[in-house]
């Protein structure tokens, strides 16, 4: 019975796994020109997603930001920052229309006046590339890492728009903008592998031991497993009706 009801367990977290209300956005999303990313996340805020690729073996990254618009003029960044997980410091892409046409630049972040920033990342970017439909621009770009480089803190962002001079204004400070920042695990963390010889062994005896006799506990305890195991029955067949 113990194994039936860890069976019914099982199917039970499979079923909720795959629940609709789990699934991802970014996972129906594709790109022309047969662009294919290996992972893709819904970010948190902003209705932003991103997909990305890892190589370890040269620690270079190939990411696709995708985000709607603030306002129609407005300007969507997504970025790396090496020592914080705030905006100062973060090396941006940004992109946004300029008199009509789309463009995408590269900003070291020291403030949120942009016009303070420079130009030069910290990292090596290259096939900068960008594309706006209907009010949601997507960003291409691929970053050179670190040797070894495990996880990045990363920060993305959407602004109401640029100057007649082309500098981005400052976006929003509501809540969705102030937090729209995390970590991205390129590389997932392995758990700790039991050594055969730490295993539990068997206590050896020389005598077969008998059959112990069923108690009064364990045969309340077993009829409790059996009510248990209807009860996540029931669920599970609800769930696979729904």
């Amino acid at each position: 019975m113990a194994r039936l009801c860890f069976t019914f367990v099982v199917i039970l977290e499979l079923t909720l796994m795959v629940s609709p209300t789990e699934s991802q956005t970014c996972t129906s999303q594709s790109f022309k020109k047969g662009k294919v990313f290996t992972n893709c996340t819904d970010l948190p805020y902003l209705n932003a997603y991103l997909h990305w690729t890892y190589n370890a073996t040269n620690s270079s990254l190939s990411i696709a930001y995708i985000a709607p618009t603030a306002n129609p003029d407005g300007w969507v960044s997504w970025a790396i920052n090496p020592n914080s997980t705030g905006m100062a410091g973060a090396q941006a892409l940004l992109a946004f229309k300029f008199n009509g046409v789309m463009t995408i630049k590269t900003y070291n972040i020291v403030s949120y006046d942009f016009t303070t920033s420079g130009f030069n990342l910290s990292y090596d970017v290259w096939d900068l590339s960008t594309e706006n439909s209907n009010g949601t621009i997507t960003i291409f770009a691929q970053w050179k890492l670190k040797e070894n480089t495990e996880k990045v803190n990363q920060v993305w962002q959407v602004g109401p728009g640029v100057t007649p001079q082309g500098w981005p204004m400052k976006h929003n400070y509501n809540p969705e903008n102030l937090n729209s920042y995390g970590t991205l695990q390129l590389v997932k963390a392995e758990g700790p592998v039991i050594s055969p010889a730490h295993a539990p062994q068997p206590v050896a005896s020389g005598h077969d031991a008998p059959a112990p006799t069923p108690s009064r506990s364990s045969r309340i305890k077993e009829r409790v497993n059996v009510g248990v195991c209807l009860n996540l029955f029931v669920i599970l067949a609800s769930l696979i009706a729904f």
